[in-house]
């Protein structure tokens, strides 16, 4: 019984040690453009704009999926600030991305 349990530690160990390398080896740094155009969309999730929800628009917007906008409820202001952030403000592979208003 004392071997079978020292057997589940090591292989645990073990295990545990893989997924703590492979967290490190295939770590992908999250575009935090997508935050900041989630955060400025009125956050009606209407779908109105064919995407599930404001951030699925956030994601295609940053993406580069879609190149017009498709927001009807959000605000002129809101519009003009997100637009102007995408096209300044590059991602982590260092591409900006064009909206049409």
């Amino acid at each position: 019984m004392v071997q079978a349990i020292l057997m589940m530690l090591v292989l645990g160990a073990i295990l545990g040690a893989g997924l703590g390398v492979a967290a490190k080896v295939f770590h992908v740094e999250p575009d935090t453009r997508v935050e900041f155009v989630t955060s400025k969309l009125p956050g009606y999730n209407c779908g109105g704009c064919g995407y599930p929800g404001c951030s699925g628009f956030a994601d295609a917007m940053v993406s580069g999926d879609t190149d017009s906008w498709k927001c009807k409820p959000c605000k002129a202001d809101a519009k003009a600030e997100i637009i102007d952030y995408l096209k300044n403000t590059p991602g982590p592979d260092g591409k900006t991305v064009t909206i049409k208003g």
